[in-house]
Formats: structure tokens, C-alpha cells, sequence
């Protein structure tokens, strides 16, 4: 008996950043419950995508890729025309994954203390991860309204969008290196704007049917971290790891299906306990 609660067949979803760690489950998921999926990624090639989402795994005709910069109006609208022309209908699903961050890795000038933080990379991170998720919930809740679709627009925030870095985390990196690294403000600037973008369009599409809701993770586990960051930042987790990649999963489909059609303007948190110390 087909579960119709948690459904996604037949709906169109976009996935943005679909190639990343976090998207690329997300779009599988989508995907294996029987939607159309559009991944958007600023950097395609058919090479990358052909080794993430074989296509003798996954039909085209119910996967589809397209170069999208979400700080660029035009090639999102020529990736939704041509949604359009392909599967004949305007998207269901939005899943706002698309961003950037500083990683532990990153050299000094752009991890140094926030009193010489360079203006540049802050406006780099802010485009992205706000600006990008505020043209893309533009445009495609635009056709959602036109087509009378009663879609659901799932936008991804982050711990260090609710709460302040834990800057002794990173610490070690002095220690070992000399060279401080301090965790930026640019991304916990850029992920806060999105609760409050979500929180309006969620009043404003609200008669609509459309739904806004935002996603938050904490910090997911891969085989490039050092392992002093991984025990330092798993000491702050309740749950004593990082999440897996794919642990978000169900929490995108519960956001996408009608199993949370009264749920709009909230902010589901997936975190491990991080947020509730």
C-alpha cells in the first residue's frame, strides 16, 4: 500500500547544490520515492554528474541537470523554462541547499580575526548563501502562484545560523600552526537572514498553499577533517558524532509531502542535541 502521508511521486523538486555532500543525498531520496528531480549546481559537467547519479541508475527522464548560479536571475529562469518544457508543469519542491562556508582548512586571510575580516568574502558568503536562497524562493514560488501549485520550499540553515561558533574548536589550529583560525561571521550572518526569509514568505504565500519552511543541520561527518576537529567538535555534540550525510533525509521528505501540510514558517532542527545545551 502505497503511503501516501510522506508521497513525493510525480512531484517535481529542485534540488540546489545537488552535487554536494548533503544535496546530492537529498536529490537520491527524492528520486528513489518516485519524483522528478532538478539538480542545480554552479559548476556542471556531465563527467560529475554521470559519476554521482549514474545513468544507469537514475532514468533522465526523472533527473535532470542544470548550471545554475543562484546569484545569477537568468540562469535561473532558463533552468526553469526548461523544467518547464521538460516535464510540463512549474516545480512542487524547492530544497534551498545551495551555499558556502570557510572550512578549518582555509588560509588566513580569509579565517583571521573578525576585526580584519575582508569585506569581499563577507559579501561572497551573504550572496550565496542569502541572496541565492532569495532569488531562488523568488523565482520559483513566482511559478508556483501562476501554475496555483501548493508547493513546499524547504531552505537549509545551520547551527551557526541560530547560535554563535564555538571558536574553541578551532583553537588547535594556532596551537599547531601559529596561524589563528577564527570561525567567520560571514556564514552565521548569511544562514540567521534565512530564518526570517522564511518566516516572511511563509506569511506572505501563506494563503496560497505554499509552504516555507527552513532546515537545520549541525556539522556533517567527512573523510577530509583532521581529527583533532572531529573530536573537538563531537565533545560539544550530546550525541557524541557528527551526523551522517543522509540523516537529513527524512526530514526533507517530511517537509516536502503533505505529512506536515499544516507546518509553514518553522524551523525543524536536526542537530544532535547541539542546540539544546
Amino acid at each position: 500500500m502505497e503511503d501516501k502521508l510522506f508521497s513525493v511521486k510525480d512531484k517535481v523538486a529542485i534540488v540546489t547544490g545537488g552535487l554536494g555532500q548533503i544535496g546530492k543525498n537529498i536529490a537520491e531520496e527524492l528520486y528513489h520515492r518516485d519524483a522528478k528531480v532538478a539538480i542545480f549546481t554552479r559548476h556542471l559537467s556531465e563527467e560529475r554528474a554521470e559519476s554521482i547519479f549514474p545513468s544507469a541508475h537514475f532514468s533522465r527522464e526523472r533527473m535532470a541537470f542544470y548550471a545554475v548560479d543562484v546569484n545569477q536571475k537568468i540562469t535561473i529562469e532558463t533552468a526553469l523554462d526548461q523544467i518547464y518544457a521538460k516535464w510540463n508543469t512549474a516545480p512542487d519542491i524547492l530544497v534551498n541547499n545551495a551555499g558556502i562556508d570557510t572550512q578549518p582548512s582555509a588560509p588566513p586571510e580569509v579565517s583571521g580575526p573578525f576585526e580584519n575580516f575582508p569585506e569581499e568574502v563577507f559579501r561572497e558568503v551573504v550572496d550565496v548563501n542569502l541572496v541565492g536562497t532569495f532569488l531562488m524562493t523568488q523565482a520559483v514560488g513566482a511559478r508556483m502562484v501562476k501554475e496555483n501549485k501548493k508547493g513546499s520550499i524547504i531552505n537549509i540553515g545551520s547551527i551557526y545560523g541560530m547560535l554563535s561558533p564555538i571558536q574553541d574548536i578551532y583553537a588547535y589550529k594556532k596551537e599547531r600552526t601559529g596561524i589563528p583560525f577564527i570561525k567567520p561571521v560571514a556564514y552565521s550572518a548569511a544562514k540567521s537572514g534565512v530564518y526570517n526569509l522564511t518566516r516572511y514568505c511563509a506569511t506572505y504565500w501563506g494563503k496560497t498553499g505554499i509552504r516555507v519552511n527552513t532546515l537545520t543541520p549541525a556539522g556533517v561527518w567527512r573523510d577530509t577533517q583532521d581529527e583533532t576537529f572531529i573530536k573537538n567538535f563531537t565533545e560539544h555534540m550530546p550525541m557524541g558524532r557528527m551526523s551522517r550525510e543522509n540523516e537529513y533525509n527524512g526530514a526533507v521528505i517530511f517537509l516536502a509531502s503533505e505529512a506536515s501540510s499544516f507546518m509553514t514558517g518553522s524551523n525543524l532542527v536536526i542537530d544532535g542535541g547541539w542546540t539544546a545545551w
